[in-house]
């Protein structure tokens, strides 16, 4: 019995307790049996020593072999987080992934589903104007004046900025479901007077307040699926935001179609969006808050009942056990604005930051909002085919995206995407200028623009919303989401604003040109700064990068 004892010893280190209570540093504890196994890090090793105490076994054993049979399945295995952060910042190596055995009881599809709404209100908001533009601007008399055009197009811009950075806010006090259905209420407000404007003063007005409620959306989305996603498919399951975006953009070109037989058709275009609004309010209802949410709060019972329903009762001590030791020794407070700024934090931060401003910086926004007047101007003779061609482009790159992230890794994805859209502009930019290809140019100009949104929609697209949430601490995570998207939306915003003046003063083919110089510069800092973060759970990437010491 004694050899029995030291065997379960040696295989185990756990400790057997009268409640069966996973504590912090992962013992378990029962009442007749002590089984200490300590740990300690220092230099990348880890240092373990055991401890025992002769106890009698009998009956005692025999229950509790049962009662652990389930937590020694999924623990036994090696948790190891071995991680080397150099002084620059903090590479991730080696992390054994924490991954469960058999089938999940759990749901998450649905949740994921319904968080999707906001990722489609998002690409229906951006894509609506541009085919009701004209038919509006006739309706609310001011097809003349293109200054007033020009700010019922930005003024979504400028709403969403002000929405990121809100968000984050937003998320860290009241949760995320509930900031979920505070959003619904800029967006359904915002449809209803777009839809129902009598006066320009008044469109300004609804897509303002839409700009508010989908930059708030495109802070929370992918924070919310990477904080309810299993760790094996959550790369997936992130890069499914990008892919509802696109849809939401298609769903705004086909909701189009009847304006060239009925020019009030706009109204309608512009009311549909209250309806995933509504949905959306109300599916967040009925979902389960995040987890690591609710763990931050302190409300431990809360959160297990949502490991329950998203992954099944099986795994509520697993994730309870990784919660636990990402926040063991923690005792700060939630993370101020200023914090981003510190030394602590700042690396990481300004890599998602920089992410953003290199997907709009490399000029996605440029090709797609003036890819009809690219195209006109190459003597392709059908805008509308042109552009669907660019649409169905992204969509089925973002698919492919889905089922690669976790399989080839975020950072890999990210390179082979930038550097595909460094070719694409250079093929863009030598169309237009080598007399040698000008036969071939409206050829060439559509191929290098499926390309460019084809490689954009592998990598540069989904990567970075769903990368964020994950090297980023839980302590600034939602903060850190609402600042890096705030600077998606402001370069968007100075893109749209400057990006024809300064094609009229360089001429199209030096911007693409510049496009591509983008690109390659993204190539190279990410290979030198952006961590692989495939098959790793937030928290050992939390403890890889913002170590406990």
């Amino acid at each position: 019995m004694q050899a029995s004892t030291h065997l379960i010893e040696g295989n185990l280190g756990f400790d057997l307790s009268k409640r069966r209570e996973l504590a912090c540093c992962g013992e378990v504890r029962e009442r007749n049996l002590t089984l200490n196994r300590n740990l300690c890090f220092g230099s990348g090793s880890i240092c373990s020593g055991l401890r025992s105490s002769a106890v009698p076994m009998g009956a005692e054993l025999a229950r509790a072999r049962n009662g652990i049979e389930t937590v020694v399945r999924s623990s036994v295995k090696s948790r190891s987080v071995k991680a080397q952060v150099s002084a620059a910042g903090g590479d991730v190596e080696d992390l054994t992934p924490i991954n469960p055995q058999g089938k999940s009881s759990g749901i998450v599809l649905p949740f994921v589903g319904v968080a999707c709404l906001g990722a489609i209100l998002f690409g229906y908001h951006l894509g609506v104007v541009n085919g009701a533009l004209e038919y509006l601007s006739k309706d609310l008399g001011i097809a003349e004046n293109t200054v007033l055009q020009g700010w019922v197009v930005s003024t979504l811009l400028a709403g969403a900025t002000v929405g990121s950075f809100t968000g984050g806010a937003l998320a860290d006090k009241f949760g995320r479901t509930r900031t979920f259905q505070l959003d619904a209420i800029p967006l359904i407000i915002g449809a209803v007077l777009t839809a129902t404007a009598q006066t320009v003063q008044t469109m300004i007005i609804g897509r303002l307040l839409a700009g508010i409620g989908i930059g708030i959306s495109s802070a929370i989305v992918p924070l919310y699926i990477s904080e309810i996603s299993p760790t094996e498919i959550r790369g997936a399951l992130g890069s499914i935001n990008q892919l509802f975006i696109c849809i939401g953009i298609l769903a705004a070109l086909v909701a189009g179609l009847p304006l060239a037989r009925n020019p009030l058709w706009w109204r309608t275009m512009f009311g549909i969006a209250a309806v995933p609004s509504i949905l959306l309010a109300l599916g967040m209802a009925f979902s389960p808050e995040s987890p690591r949410w609710l763990f931050q709060q302190g409300k431990i019972p809360e959160a297990e009942k949502s490991i329950r329903t998203l992954y099944g009762k099986e795994r509520v001590a697993e994730v309870m056990y990784e919660l636990r030791t990402a926040g063991q020794g923690s005792t700060e407070q939630e993370a101020r604005w200023f914090d981003l700024f510190s030394s602590r934090y700042w690396k990481v931060v300004s890599v998602g930051a920089a992410l953003f401003l290199f997907q709009q910086l490399a000029g996605i926004n440029a090709v797609v909002y003036y890819s009809t007047a690219v195209f006109r101007s190459a003597g392709i003779a059908s805008d509308v085919a042109a552009s669907a061609l660019v649409g169905a482009s992204n969509v089925f790159g973002t698919a492919i995206a889905s089922s690669l992230m976790d399989r080839q890794g975020r950072k890999s994805l990210l390179i082979t995407s930038f550097a595909g859209m460094a070719a694409s502009m250079l093929v863009l930019s030598l169309s237009f200028t080598w007399k040698v290809l000008a036969p071939y140019s409206g050829t060439l100009a559509v191929v290098g623009t499926v390309l460019y949104v084809l490689s954009f929609s592998l990598g540069a697209g989904p990567v970075p919303a769903l990368l964020l949430p994950e090297i980023f601490a839980s302590r600034i995570r939602a903060k850190a989401v609402a600042l890096s998207l705030g600077m998606h939306w402001i370069s968007n915003f100075v893109i749209g604003l400057c990006f024809l003046s300064v094609v009229n003063k360089f001429g199209i083919s030096s911007v693409y040109l510049g496009f591509a110089g983008v690109c390659l510069l993204a190539v190279l800092y990410i290979a030198g700064n952006v961590v692989e973060t495939k098959g790793r759970s937030l928290e050992e990437i939390e403890l890889a990068l913002n170590p406990v010491t």
